[in-house]
């Protein structure tokens, strides 16, 4: 049965109170005062309850605390053990959680339902959702301008250790044996002594870790026969056919290996390692992560954040990210650019302008983004010509991409298009041979004309790499190498370096929530930079009392400045309701 307790509605007395003023001014100008007050009840516990039914069956945890808890466990960078002793004992996260009785059933949680509740949020997208719903009423509650933005990608790593192609071997059928030995032992006699003694011996391990450079070639031809030989002998048993251990086999075998022939004429032989594709399987811990060339293995976040243009930034206004997206390592920075605008487009936090480095800004891209009203300001990649003049300093029609001039002021006698669909610009062949520029321009003679060969495309591309000298672009493009500050404070404040964690929706689950936390920190911030210039607290905070007869209220509010004791207190407002 689902429970999700009432937190719009305030207390009759304060629960509070005890704390005193000093530690009470403390969690509530810190990130617990923020949490409860403006992000707590905001919180998609309906989401979390689709896994409950309504009405039948034993109470669920308090899913407002038990959500709460999961962003706070990723704030902090806690384990689950420490998690769940920070909701029984520590009272900064149970002001932050509402927890104003912490009772044994409200605050108790076994280590079996906490992660059961973790893959309840993972199954439902529910950390995208949070980020989304949080990230929002910050940006709203600050006054964040979401007008300059800018992007970038960060590597992730994994609760997985890094492997050589030997040790990936290795570890997949050692994985495999190990099952097939467990569940099934007959199976698992039918194959050589000398093969699982070879995997699963004591010092296995240590033998194959001890591979000398000059036998790494024939340990890997040895240990890919072996795989091939376990793929080919259990391929036809049904079951063991779908282990997921198995399906493990299988893949390394297809991306590693090239196998000819079948049964006792099989042969196999390795492939070199510039040819095996980069989403190949990494360990068989993590079937999810792949590999980056510049990198490594592991995972990758898109992330994208506010600035301020200023040589002096509003300490009052935070910088937020907007956007965060988790995927494989080997995915192409390019690819995230159009996601991250449609993302930020159906939140209303669109940028207008948007920073991004070489790997984001190719044509396609830019071009794509302009069409959605977002100018994407990037250098443009591949290689620069040696020569001073460019297709960029050629005088164009924007509309039509027609040449009109050339940097010596000629125009050309015709511009059309060639048999490959590309345009060309037909100059004078006496007027380009006599330019005292002509070796430095692009443009080609003939024996009948001189031409220039270029396309939409093309061009663009040279207008922009011209524009990239003009301090124009410079002084809006510096502000880009502010994010690699948001990427680090991501990995070293909340612990997103090395995660605990392995699969990609684990992953994604943490690193959204833990980019959430860095937005946290900042509001925190920059509240108690408003409060130090003593501007107002933002939003309406919780209400402590609810509307009760005037005489009552004037008691609580006694009580709450310690002039009444709390049993007299008690006496005196079961009086009052007797004789009502």
């Amino acid at each position: 049965m689902r429970y999700a307790k009432d937190h719009h509605t305030g207390y009759l007395f304060d629960p509070w109170v005890q704390l005193g003023p000093r530690r009470r001014e403390i969690v509530e100008t810190g990130w617990p005062g923020l949490f409860r007050k403006y992000l707590f009840d905001r919180l998609p516990v309906d989401r979390l309850g689709r896994h409950f039914r309504e009405f039948r069956g034993r109470p669920t945890k308090e899913l407002y605390v038990m959500l709460g808890g999961m962003v706070l466990q990723q704030m902090f960078d806690l384990t689950d053990d420490e998690a769940r002793d920070a909701l029984l004992f520590r009272v900064d996260w149970q002001y932050a959680l509402d927890i104003a009785d912490p009772s044994d059933a409200l605050v108790y949680v076994s280590d079996r339902t906490w992660r059961s509740y973790r893959q309840f949020c993972i199954a439902e997208g529910i950390d995208a959702v949070v980020f989304g719903e949080l990230t929002d009423t910050l940006r709203q509650m600050f006054g964040v301008d979401t007008a300059a933005q800018r992007l970038d990608s960060t590597h992730l790593l994994s609760n997985m250790r890094k492997l050589g192609r030997v040790g990936l071997f290795v570890a997949t059928i050692r994985k495999f044996l190990r099952k097939l030995l467990r569940i099934r032992k007959e199976a698992g006699a039918s194959l050589a002594p000398e093969l699982t003694s070879r995997y699963l011996a004591k010092d296995s391990e240590a033998c194959f870790s001890r591979v000398k450079p000059s036998e790494s070639a024939k340990t890997l031809q040895q240990v890919a026969e072996d795989l091939a030989l376990l793929v080919e002998h259990f391929r036809v048993e049904d079951t063991i056919r779908k282990w997921p251990e198995f399906q493990l086999l299988e893949r390394v075998l297809r991306e590693q290996c090239d196998v000819t022939g079948s049964g006792a004429e099989a042969k196999v032989t390795v492939k070199p390692p510039q040819t095996v594709s980069p989403d190949c399987l990494q360990n068989p811990s993590d079937p999810d992560a792949s590999y980056d060339a510049h990198k490594g293995s592991g995972y990758q976040a898109q992330l994208m954040e506010t600035y301020q243009a200023t040589e002096e930034r509003d300490p009052k206004i935070p910088n937020l990210i907007t956007h965060v997206e988790v995927e494989p390592a080997h995915n192409q920075d390019a690819d995230a650019l159009q996601s991250a605008i449609d993302a930020t487009t159906e939140r209303k936090c669109c940028p207008a302008q948007l920073l991004c480095d070489t790997l984001y800004g190719g044509d396609e891209n830019v071009e794509e983004a302009k069409s959605k009203g977002v100018e994407v300001i990037a250098p443009v990649g591949g290689h620069t010509t040696p020569k001073s003049l460019t297709l960029g300093h050629f005088t164009s029609n924007p509309t039509t991409f027609v040449i009109t001039r050339c940097p010596e002021g000629h125009a050309p006698e015709r511009v059309e298009y060639n048999k490959k669909n590309r345009l060309q610009a037909t100059f004078s062949r006496e007027t380009c041979q006599a330019c005292p520029r002509l070796s430095d321009c692009p443009v080609r003679l003939g024996k009948k004309d001189a031409s220039l060969y270029y396309d939409a495309a093309k061009l663009r591309c040279a207008f922009r790499r011209v524009h990239e000298q003009t301090q124009d672009f410079m002084s809006k493009y510096r502000w880009r190498s502010g994010i690699e500050g948001t990427n680090s404070h991501l990995k070293r404040d909340t612990g997103a370096c090395r995660l605990r964690i392995r699969g990609l929706g684990a992953v994604r689950f943490a690193i959204i929530l833990k980019a959430l936390a860095v937005n946290i920190m900042r509001c925190v911030r920059a509240l108690k930079a408003r409060l130090a210039g003593g501007l107002p607290l933002l939003g309406t905070p919780k209400p402590l009392l609810t509307i009760v007869p005037s005489p009552l209220r004037i008691l609580c509010s006694m009580r709450v400045s310690n002039k009444l004791p709390q049993n007299h207190l008690l006496r005196v407002h079961t009086c009052f309701l007797l004789c009502a």
